[in-house]
Order: C-alpha cells, then structure tokens, then sequence
C-alpha cells in the first residue's frame, strides 16, 4: 500500500503538483483543523466500523485522472480507504500519521521528529 510523508506532500503542494486531498474525517474535525485545499468525505466511522459501502457511494465525488491523499486522525483509518480505492483503480496513498502527523509536521514537534526518523529507517 502506498504511503506519504507530511514532508513529501509539503513539497508537492509547495511544487503546485497537488494531489486530490481526502480528509475522511467528521465533518467537525475537519472544521476545526484540516490541510488548506482538502476535500472532506466524512466516512470515518463508517470505515471504522467495517461499513465499506459508505467510501463505494461516495467515489463519484472523487477525481479519476488525479492522485489521491487519504488523510484521516492518525493514519489507521486511511489505510483501509487507500487500499479500497486502489482495488478501485485510484493511485491512493496514505498521509502517515494522519492529521497528527501533518501538525506535528508543521509545528515541528520532537513527536514528529522521531516519528519521521521511524519512518525512514522503515
């Protein structure tokens, strides 16, 4: 299964190579904190439950010629999403460490660092 970096996708927004952003989470929580230019599709607790039916209704709403982020809270979550829509046909990946990860990525917190520092030795 395909995975990102905060860092990687910093650098391609950053480079106008933007991805299609699918912030699965409740429609609060993406209110409240999401990544500028992010879609929400709230399935969050449906996919967490093993409601698979909730992301198939809602793939009319995703782009086909575009790569596709799955950012959820943490990452877990997104992981079932990505490989959904990769048997699906979409070039899906994963934001590790989910939101968390994306605003330790930006405030640079030492939870971050190591974390990205696991990641590289992975």
């Amino acid at each position: 299964m395909s995975t990102i970096r905060p860092a990687e996708l910093d650098a391609r927004l950053e480079s106008g190579d933007e991805p299609f952003i699918m912030d699965i989470r409740p429609r609060s929580d993406f209110q409240s904190n999401a990544i500028e230019g992010s879609h929400n599709v709230p399935v969050y607790q449906e996919l967490r439950q093993g409601d698979e039916a909730a992301l198939y209704d809602r793939l009319d709403d995703l782009p086909t010629d575009e790569d596709v982020v799955v950012v959820c809270k943490q990452g877990m979550v997104a992981k079932r999403a990505t490989s959904l829509l990769s048997d699906e046909g979409y070039d899906a990946a994963t934001l590790l460490g989910g939101m968390s990860g994306w605003t330790g990525y930006q405030n640079g917190s030492l939870g971050y660092k190591l974390r990205s520092l696991l990641w590289k030795l992975t």
